[in-house]
């Protein structure tokens, strides 16, 4: 964060500094048209398109990582129960490119936060409509879930139904089924097994 924005940049060790040697260069313009020369060319043209295409590559995950901060900055001031619902398509539509493009971007490449490190992807997921027109992400629902249950009573656990109560009561409309789905992919037991009788 630089003057209170959220400021993204490239880890610049993680780039090879590409470039041919200006030399060989020099040497393959000034060549006859034999077939060896003609074969450096063809191979001077690639190696200039590979370094190319790397720095368009750069580009996009960085203007990629730029709009993900800017869409999703309420998770980086409040943590995971203020992720925002994004897909894909959204970033692909902001910049004007193909969803492949921004897939391809986005896939092991990963952002260091003042919240820890995540995969790109960990800041795209579904969402959940809210009773006032609004979408709840996926991630949000399951941080609001997790806090539930570790601020519920060890005697009286919440169980599923209860904690879609409390959701719904948030204007949060999320099925048992799949409260008891992101409940089990965060490796978090049903309340029966959860039940401490206190000492």
């Amino acid at each position: 964060k630089e003057n209170n924005k959220w400021v993204v940049k490239i880890n610049k060790d993680a780039i090879p500094n590409l470039r041919v040697n200006s030399e060989y260069k020099k040497m393959i313009k000034r060549a006859d048209k034999s077939t060896d020369n003609q074969t450096l060319k063809s191979d001077l043209q690639e190696a200039d398109w590979l370094i190319k295409s790397l720095k368009e590559r750069n580009e996009t995950l960085l203007n990629v990582s730029k709009c993900i901060v800017e869409h999703q900055h309420e998770f980086l001031e409040h943590g995971e129960e203020a992720m925002r619902p994004l897909i894909l398509q959204d970033i692909a539509n902001a910049l004007g490119k193909h969803e492949s493009t921004i897939s391809r971007a986005t896939t092991r490449k990963y952002m260091h936060t003042p919240r820890g490190t995540y995969e790109l992807k960990y800041f795209f997921g579904s969402h959940v409509s809210t009773e006032h027109g609004g979408m709840r992400s996926s991630t949000a629902i399951r941080a609001l879930i997790k806090k539930l249950i570790d601020d519920e009573l060890p005697e009286k656990p919440l169980s599923d139904n209860k904690i879609a109560t409390l959701l719904k009561k948030d204007g949060i409309n999320v099925a048992r089924r799949t409260i008891a789905k992101y409940r089990e992919n965060m490796a978090i037991p049903p309340s029966n097994e959860r039940k401490r009788m206190p000492k």
